[in-house]
């Protein structure tokens, strides 16, 4: 594929992050080089020619057809990730909520998983589960493993608690901790706690991820963690999954490893 001319990575300003950095942040901004970032779509492959990707006044717009990702070439550890994203007004037709994801420690081949996905570990954006962490899992991938302390809350669903027991993966995803009881996941619907901002408006997700542990924030609040994370590196990825959506200030601070 010829990558679309828009892309490339800068230094920012330092001293935005609690941890200790080792090295100058990277902001992912709009310029003449996008050789920092692949794309892959489950219809076209590493191919966009729709342009299902782009960049409009500095912000990326997925327009949300077919499924697929914008992908960072390079993999990162130890890290502190931060980016705002925004729904626009695109759906996929159903009755469901609007749909996207970060993805982290993203292995493996392009569309390994189902012919759409990277084996990685999935942040959800998806509207009332903001946070929740999912293993997307090849059959000849690195398996992704992790595990998330929890309580059990009235649906029978795991909910994070800092306080709770470590509870290994395994293949149900672990909800945010505030994630609304038999929230019923219909278009534009909130649950009665959601820290996401409003529909139309940004919403800042961070994903700090030092050694094997996976913090995730949502407007400034912790609402999420994994533990015992492997593998503990890989590529970053920016979900495409049928719903429009926008994404800008896109930063990522290298951190001193633990």
């Amino acid at each position: 594929m010829k990558p679309a001319p828009w892309i490339l990575l800068a230094i920012v300003a330092p001293g935005l992050w609690a941890q200790e950095p080792a090295a100058p942040p990277l902001h992912l901004l709009p310029a003449a080089d996008a050789s920092a970032f692949e794309t892959w779509l489950k219809g076209t492959g590493e191919a966009d020619p729709r342009g299902v990707f782009r960049m409009e006044s500095g912000v990326l717009h997925i327009s949300g057809e077919d499924r697929g990702y914008l992908a960072t070439r390079q993999a990162f550890s130890n890290y502190h990730l931060s980016l705002e994203y925004r729904w626009g007004t695109r759906t996929d037709g159903g009755p469901y909520v609007r749909n996207s994801g970060v993805l982290l420690h993203g292995a493996g081949a392009h569309g390994a998983v189902g012919g759409v996905w990277m084996a990685s570990l999935e942040v959800q954006l998806a509207q009332g589960c903001e946070g929740d962490l999912i293993a997307i899992r090849g059959a000849k991938e690195p398996k992704l493993d992790f595990a998330c302390r929890t309580r059990m809350a009235e649906d029978r669903h795991t909910r994070w608690d800092a306080q709770g027991s470590l509870t290994p993966y395994s293949g149900r995803q672990f909800w945010w901790s505030r994630h609304q009881p038999f929230f019923a996941e219909w278009l534009d619907t909130r649950g009665r706690d959601d820290l996401a901002s409003p529909l139309g408006e940004w919403t800042r997700v961070e994903c700090i991820c030092l050694g094997r542990r996976v913090t995730v924030k949502i407007n400034g609040h912790t609402v999420n963690e994994a533990e015992q994370v492997s593998p503990a590196a890989g590529r970053v990825l920016l979900q495409n999954e049928g719903h429009e959506v926008f994404f800008r200030n896109w930063t990522l601070q290298p951190l001193k490893a633990p």
